[in-house]
């Protein structure tokens, strides 16, 4: 089987993903070729409603190495840090957003074991998304009505040319 990444106006992305009981060879294999899609997009995270999957997990890659987090939830989070992000299913948007500065996730790794990560900066980012994407939440999501209707022309404007490399960077006042 073949997986695509969604993009905006897919309901699976707007679906609360269900948690993993079992964690098997099959698990395994789809966290491999989750890797394969994120690498190939190329991305640093990708979670599993993003190719179609309700599952609560997703893959990432910063440069120091792969990890997996199952069922991962945010434990405690504080700070603010304004950071220009992306997503692989709103393709060629980038606009700054608020969010917590640290996080502490804790999920499961492949083994079944307990794994606590603290994180900030782009490792914090990239948790806090991709957990946005297993609550069913998109970028858009996260503005307010006159930031979403500005992002919603940028990304009209990519729509409507499809062969333009020119990505959108919107920043908020």
């Amino acid at each position: 089987m073949s997986f695509s990444i969604r993009t905006y106006g897919d309901p699976v992305l707007k679906s609360k993903a269900a948690e993993i009981t079992e964690i098997d060879d099959k698990l395994v294999t789809l966290c491999d070729r989750m890797f394969d899609v994120m690498f190939k997009a190329p991305g640093i995270g990708l979670a599993a409603p993003q190719i179609g999957i309700q599952k609560r997990l997703f893959v990432y890659d910063i440069g120091d190495g792969e990890g997996v987090l199952i069922n991962p939830e945010i434990v405690e989070s504080d700070g603010e840090f304004m950071y220009e992000e992306g997503c692989l299913s709103i393709p060629g948007l980038y606009v700054e957003m608020l969010r917590p500065a640290r996080v502490h996730v804790r999920g499961l790794n492949l083994d079944g074991e307990t794994v606590d990560v603290e994180a900030d900066d782009l490792l914090g980012r990239l948790f806090q998304h991709e957990l946005d994407h297993l609550n069913g939440v998109l970028m858009f999501d996260r503005m307010s009505p006159d930031q979403r209707k500005e992002a919603m022309a940028a990304y009209r404007r990519i729509l409507e040319a499809p062969n333009s490399q020119e990505p959108q960077h919107i920043a908020f006042k």
